[in-house]
């Protein structure tokens, strides 16, 4: 794998954590935030919340994000094109971030639910484990972020579909704009495999749509599947596409965005190891096509 330079000062963020733990908390005090939305109001958003699900392959290499040098360097690439809205990410990574300095001017997602560990007998009850609302509110958080994978055969799909109603209702309360990915999903040979067809998609929608008491701060992420129209047919609410290690080339995989951004009801883009490790290793590259397919749809 290509290492790339982010231009970004480890020992100093090593070395702050270890003697100044306190600077976290000082950093997303004095942060410059945005809104939500702005200019032609959409979003592209990189996600970095998947190895604390223990989710650091990609492709053939089980290990590509186990680095945190190297994970951390190619955020900051990312984080530094202006076409990119905001990052996605559990509480050390964003942490990291803040004390690098990369979170200014930028949306601030954070993920709630990264206890059901990739390959675990317990995925589908997928505990919450890292950011709550009253977190994210305190640190300045501008928007949650959780999974629901719903497997009708798994009893634990109940626990995690009442703890995902919990969180929905608590971030309304709190105005706090909140994500929902939501996945019809099986096990095959021991692993969790999300049905993408269009009627499953279609499915999962409808489950996600009607949890928690208010739907005003719900948006949904969404795969890009075939027959994206009737997909977005199924909801009105605001929705940002999600990209994934499908094994698609990146040519055929900006194709199927550009095609899903302009249908009605899109917002936007949350998309991390696809741009983040591409097949070639140019982030900046990768990054600054996707950005231009985000802002440049409308």
């Amino acid at each position: 794998m290509k290492t790339i330079d982010g231009g970004i000062d480890l020992a100093r963020l090593r070395e702050g954590r270890a003697t100044h733990p306190g600077a976290i908390a000082q950093a997303f005090a004095t942060r410059r935030r945005r809104p939500l939305l702005r200019g032609d109001g959409r979003l592209f958003i990189i996600a970095a919340d998947h190895p604390a699900r223990g989710s650091l392959g990609i492709g053939s290499d089980a290990l590509a994000m186990a680095n945190r040098n190297e994970l951390l360097a190619r955020l900051a690439v990312a984080l530094r094109h202006p076409g990119v809205d905001g990052v996605l990410g559990t509480p050390d990574i964003l942490d990291d971030l803040a004390l690098l300095g990369l979170l200014d001017d930028k949306i601030v997602v954070g993920s709630m639910n990264r206890g059901g560990l990739r390959g675990a007998t317990f995925e589908m009850d997928d505990r919450f484990t890292a950011y709550d609302v009253p977190s994210m509110m305190s640190s300045g958080i501008d928007f949650a972020k959780t999974l629901m994978r719903i497997d009708l055969s798994d009893p634990a799909t109940a626990s995690t579909m009442e703890a995902t109603a919990a969180a929905i209702t608590a971030a309304a309360n709190a105005r706090l704009p909140i994500m929902v990915e939501p996945f019809l999903s099986r096990r095959e040979g021991g692993r969790v495999v999300n049905d993408l067809s269009a009627d499953a998609v279609i499915h999962s929608i409808a489950i996600a749509s009607g949890l928690g008491a208010s739907s005003a701060y719900t948006w949904m992420k969404l795969p890009v599947v075939e027959e994206m129209e009737r997909v977005m047919e199924a909801t009105t609410l605001p929705t940002l596409l999600l990209g994934g290690d499908n094994g698609a080339t990146l040519d055929e995989t900006y194709a199927s965005w550009v095609h899903a951004l302009a249908l009605p009801g899109v917002r936007g883009l949350t998309v991390g190891r696809t741009l983040l490790y591409p097949p070639d290793g140019d982030v900046a590259a990768a990054v600054d096509t996707a950005a231009r397919l985000v802002h440049a749809t409308h």
